[in-house]
């Protein structure tokens, strides 16, 4: 991991107009815990805000975290500039993709362990398993983005169709999606945690497991997709 990569990525997320969405969006799924918390019973609600930040808002944050770590800079061609430099392609895929998972703990995980306290302050536990689930979820989201980002200017509109189509709709409706599903694996470590998330059904272990495969796999290609841009800027 290369430190001044990740601290101008951060940068990066904090100064372009997607650091603004990515504030709202966090901030939304919190707004409307305190709504429901304010207008319901304790508890009422809590799986429709559950879901809605964890299937919609959790792989949104990341997909725009990862695409804003890396996009601009293959879209206009300032990449080669950073790979010129002597520096690892890999370390370079590391460290844009550190920046990246450490926005969607913080914006995408942590308002689900914000939004349950709201919710149902007497059942922690029950916060604290959504929270695990959106952190092993968005670890695999943030990975998976940035493989996207190396590999496609059209990495926004790819990601929120596997986030959208893949893993709502269809994730919904076909079971066995779910040994393919990020979220499915993020609800089923959040499940040991507290049995209210709502388990998938593919085990402790397998969702560990794969969710571990993703994460490593994509970053490794993300670096290694760097290595095949070129000096030229025709990328």
């Amino acid at each position: 991991m290369n430190a001044t990569i990740l601290r101008l990525s951060a940068q990066a997320l904090a100064g372009r107009r997607r650091g603004i969405v990515l504030m709202l969006i966090p901030g939304i799924v919190v707004l409307l815990a305190i709504v429901v918390s304010a207008l319901t019973d304790d508890g009422q609600g809590y799986e429709a805000v559950a879901n809605l930040g964890f299937t919609l808002a959790l792989p949104i944050v990341a997909l725009l975290a990862a695409a804003a770590v890396l996009g601009p800079e293959v879209d206009d061609g300032s990449i080669v500039y950073l790979l010129a430099k002597p520096v690892s392609r890999h370390s370079i895929a590391i460290s844009k993709y550190a920046a990246a998972w450490g926005a969607t703990i913080g914006l995408g995980a942590l308002p689900l362990l914000v939004s349950g306290l709201v919710l149902e302050p007497s059942d922690p536990g029950r916060a604290f398993g959504w929270f695990a689930a959106g952190a092993v979820a968005g670890t695999a989201y943030s990975a998976l983005f940035l493989a996207l980002a190396a590999l496609t200017r059209h990495a926004v509109v790819v990601g929120l169709l596997f986030a959208l189509l893949w893993e709502g709709v269809l994730g919904n409706v076909l079971a066995g999606i779910r040994w393919v599903a990020i979220g499915a694996w993020g609800r089923e470590v959040g499940a040991e945690i507290s049995p209210l998330v709502g388990g998938a059904g593919t085990g402790l272990g397998y969702a560990l497991i794969a969710a571990m495969v993703v994460t490593v796999g994509s970053v490794y290609f993300a670096g290694d997709r760097l290595r095949s841009f070129t000096l030229r800027g025709d990328e």
